[in-house]
């Protein structure tokens, strides 16, 4: 099934689409599992430790995929920041909202802003995400989930998810370069020049994304 983000009038129905494709083809059961593990995470509250707006957004210096430094400081120098937290290259709803992003790339820039994606994936697997998607904003590796943490999105797999990865064939250790099987929690701020978070959307569901309209929107709040 195609991932052209293009294809639907926003990203919500893009992962739509997916989804129900994605639906007609698993076996229940991994359905139902994967159904059950996200309302898990979203009862624990996870999501409540996440930054809040109107909060400073912590500073971070990170890789990019060709191995120069991005610091948020100094994109906020510029002017406002978008930063999206991503799981992974592996994942199709990661995919898809960061080809959604790249095609409004023209507008955030034309409104003053800079736009950085961040995963705990290895710069190896961060530089093949920027090649197959061709993303020409910068992916930047959080190696630990540092960053991720700081902005309160880090959980750690339950051990079913593991499992289920596994069978996926998603070596999160792997691609990740360490054994915690942590993740972020999908999470997208509009950081204003000042480093105040303007918007954030952080939810436990992954299939669940900020749409590229209320980033842009967001954005031209920001600038006023």
């Amino acid at each position: 099934m195609s991932l052209d983000p293009t294809s639907a009038t926003s990203l919500a129905d893009t992962i739509a689409t997916f989804t129900a494709g994605m639906a007609k083809h698993a076996p229940p059961e991994v359905l139902a599992t994967l159904g059950a593990e996200l309302h898990k995470l979203a009862d624990s509250g996870i999501a409540t430790r996440a930054l809040r707006l109107g909060a400073k957004a912590p500073d971070f210096s990170l890789p990019d995929a060709h191995g120069g430094l991005v610091t948020l400081s100094s994109l906020l120098a510029r002017g406002p920041a978008v930063v999206t937290f991503y799981r992974g290259g592996w994942c199709p709803f990661c995919d898809l909202q960061l080809r959604a992003y790249q095609s409004v790339l023209g507008q955030i820039h034309d409104l003053g802003a800079d736009l950085v994606a961040i995963s705990p994936q290895t710069p190896d697997y961060a530089l093949s995400d920027v090649e197959k998607k061709q993303l020409a904003f910068p992916v930047l590796t959080d190696a630990g989930n540092r960053v991720a943490r700081q902005y309160g999105l880090v959980f750690s797999l339950s051990e079913t998810m593991r499992g289920l990865q596994t069978g996926f064939g998603n070596p999160i250790p792997k691609f990740n370069g360490d054994d915690s099987w942590e993740l972020p929690m999908p999470g997208t701020f509009v950081v204003d020049g000042r480093g105040v978070v303007r918007l954030g959307h952080v939810d436990p569901d992954y299939t669940k994304r900020l749409e590229p309209e209320a980033l842009l929107a967001a954005l031209r709040a920001a600038r006023s």
